[in-house]
């Protein structure tokens, strides 16, 4: 069973929570505007990532409002503040409906497929689920289960698992007060 430091996601939870605080500016869009291409090419690169995210923040049954500020605060991370609210509504929206329309376990395996042989990205992925499952500051037993079943899904051993964990909470360390 892979090891959830309380210290690592709530450090790791805090900083991609107020990044999904920013606010954005909403457009807008219809299928041949501008708007609509850059959605396309937003979700290409991170539909999947976006995907696993929200299949853990609806694991437990509740999304919470925690768990959409983190979500949108990695994305705006890996993004370098590139992908706007809209483009992570819409992308939020698909995976709902990829849900409805197949179910929770085709939405995995799509993910699942989609890293396959992306060691770096499913390692992304992983992390990003274990911060979104600790967004609310507590980890039901849903999204434990889940983050296992990620771990596996995507071949991260437990101890690699713990290790990435691990890695977090040092790049996260101490957080220091601007202008130190």
């Amino acid at each position: 069973m892979i090891w959830l430091s309380t210290s690592t996601l709530v450090r790791l939870r805090d900083q991609l929570r107020a990044r999904g605080q920013r606010p954005s500016v909403v457009s807008p869009m219809d299928a041949t505007s501008p708007e609509a291409s850059e959605l396309a090419i937003v979700t290409a690169e991170y539909g999947p990532l976006c995907d696993a995210m929200y299949l853990m923040m609806s694991a437990d049954g509740d999304v919470s409002g925690e768990e959409r500020e983190v979500l949108k605060g990695a994305l705006r991370n890996l993004s370098n503040d590139e992908i706007r609210s809209v483009q992570i509504e819409a992308m939020l929206d698909a995976a709902k409906q990829k849900i409805a329309a197949n179910g929770r376990d085709a939405l995995f395996h799509e993910i699942m497929d989609t890293l396959h042989g992306d060691t770096a990205r499913a390692e992304v992925t992983f992390v990003l689920a274990a911060a979104i499952a600790f967004a609310d500051n507590a980890v039901a037993d849903e999204e434990n289960e889940l983050l296992n079943t990620f771990a596996e899904g995507m071949g991260i051993s437990e101890a690699r698992a713990n290790e990435l964990l691990d890695s977090v909470e040092q790049d996260l360390g101490p957080q220091q007060p601007s202008g130190s």
